[in-house]
């Protein structure tokens, strides 16, 4: 017990600080008039200040410059990726923090999550190579490395961004996600991503109290892409790091709700012949509104989703069964079947007129 109790102090620290810092950021969003207005694609009906993303970032930066304090030169143990992390999380920070304040354009957001995804690269935060199912690793050059890293990191980055569409529900998910990323590194001995992913979680659920269905305020893109980014840099570090051929699928599965509820998003958009980009109502969590589902039950279930497949990768981890596999990919047949035969009489409707 007593090896762990930087996680311990980190979590309480991220925590606390989160949970004390969200009504200071709640007011200065009130002054600067950056609040959430209700609208056609809205569920909220009442403006809600958004950036609450401010105190997950904070909370999780002062736990770990207290862990550095309680134990002086505790990073320079730690493998140096946790430069990547931090720069680029930080990074990430400020380009979701300009877009809540500025309305940055999408061009150049998008710039500025290739240049966090670089940067944590830079530092070792990489995709480097993958396991060979007939033994042996598959390395790639470094120019592959990078822009599968580049890809992974802005991809899971804005996957997260995209499911914050209910009260609670990316900053539950994340929080799901963060947990069995801390139980795996602490299974695998990965101090690094155990600390960072104890702290996101801390950070996290401090902010969730404030969050959860009704909402009193929003995280914000300087939330959500933080997480994702986090979350995405994590999974490089730890799930990603180990020579085992179910590696690649942990990552897929700890963050399986956003992943697959993106990439369905996209096929869908492309089998009705709109816009990629293009917002629609067609996301997991408006399909539970839809039927029925109140806000609060809808991302209860969702969680319950979350925390089933995390719990399946940690299964896999400890058994390697091809079963667990074959589970979550009929899942996601099942899921992607149903997604896609909901809009075909759209899709024949808007054809034949």
């Amino acid at each position: 017990m007593r090896e762990n109790w930087p996680y311990v102090v980190t979590f309480l620290m991220a925590w606390l600080s989160a949970d004390l810092l969200v009504p200071v950021v709640r007011s200065f969003a009130y002054k600067v008039g950056k609040v959430d207005k209700p609208g056609t694609r809205k569920i909220h009906t009442n403006p809600i200040p958004r950036m609450g993303g401010i105190a997950i970032c904070l909370g999780f930066f002062i736990s770990l410059l207290g862990i550095e304090y309680l134990r002086p030169g505790y990073f320079s143990l730690l493998p140096s990726e946790w430069k990547g992390i931090v720069l680029g999380g930080i990074l990430i920070f400020i380009v979701g923090l300009i877009d809540d304040l500025f309305d940055m354009p999408a061009k150049i957001k998008l710039l500025g999550q290739i240049a966090a995804a670089s940067v944590a690269f830079w530092f070792g935060v990489k995709l480097s190579f993958i396991s060979n199912p007939m033994g042996g690793l598959i390395l790639f050059p470094d120019w592959l490395s990078f822009a599968l890293t580049v890809f992974w990191l802005v991809a899971i980055t804005n996957t997260i961004n995209l499911i914050d569409g209910l009260d609670g529900l990316a900053g539950g998910v994340s929080t799901i996600a963060g947990i069995t990323l801390f139980m795996l590194a602490l299974e695998r001995n990965q101090g690094l991503s155990a600390l960072i992913a104890i702290a996101l979680v801390g950070g996290t659920m401090g902010f969730l109290r404030y969050n959860f269905n009704p909402a009193k305020i929003f995280m914000g893109d300087c939330g959500s892409l933080f997480l994702g980014f986090m979350l995405g840099s994590l999974s490089l570090t730890g799930a990603m790091k180990v020579a085992a051929t179910v590696a690649v699928f942990l990552p897929i599965l700890i963050l399986g709700i956003p992943i697959f509820d993106t990439a369905f998003a996209i096929v869908r958009r492309l089998v009705t012949r709109k816009p990629i980009f293009q917002a629609d109502r067609g996301h997991l969590h408006h399909r539970l509104l839809n039927i029925g589902l109140s806000q609060r039950r809808a991302v209860l279930l969702i969680y319950g989703f979350s925390t089933f497949l995390g719990g399946l990768a940690l299964y896999l981890v400890k058994y390697s069964q091809a079963k667990v596999l074959i589970i979550v990919s009929l899942m996601m047949i099942l899921w992607g079947v149903v997604d896609l035969r909901s809009f075909w009489p759209a899709k024949r409707s808007s054809e034949s007129s």
